[in-house]
């Protein structure tokens, strides 16, 4: 079942169990999913589908350190409520045992000797680390390993 399949049927059991947060939360990320199709003109496959996860997750958790700072709790609840839900979907993180063996693997393949040729290792990993660890934070240990190599 691809991810987009796991996804229909979730909310059909929303629907029957009338879960309307769950539900809500489940149509906006399909309408991600369908607005991002249509504006390519592609169908999704599982890899696409999960960078929609992740911009929808990244969003929460910005929304959530807003919220924390204006004091509003009630807010801060609901997305990370919905933050939990998303990231059911997303597949299990990596380890940083696996992250810096990736991480390692890719910049001996691609002779990486300097922070110059982060590109082409963060290229590597980005697509073999996609939904399971946060680009952001692996970017700044490229950059440590590259700097310190």
């Amino acid at each position: 079942m691809t991810l987009k399949e796991r996804i229909t049927e979730d909310m059909k059991a929303a629907m029957r169990a009338g879960e309307k947060e769950r539900l809500g939360l489940i149509r906006m990320l399909q309408a991600g999913i369908k607005q991002r199709e249509v504006d390519e003109r592609i169908t999704l496959d599982d890899a696409q589908v999960i960078a929609v996860l992740e911009k929808m997750v990244k969003q929460r958790k910005e929304s959530i350190v807003q919220f924390e700072a204006g004091g509003r709790a009630d807010l801060v609840a609901k997305e990370t409520a919905e933050l939990r839900q998303l990231q059911d979907y997303l597949p299990a993180p990596l380890s940083d045992a696996e992250l810096d063996a990736l991480i390692a693997t890719a910049i001996a393949t691609t002779g990486a000797a300097s922070v110059k040729d982060m590109g082409k290792v963060m290229g590597i990993v980005k697509a073999q680390a996609a939904g399971r660890a946060d680009m952001g934070a692996v970017g700044a240990r490229i950059k440590a390993k590259l700097g310190a190599g």
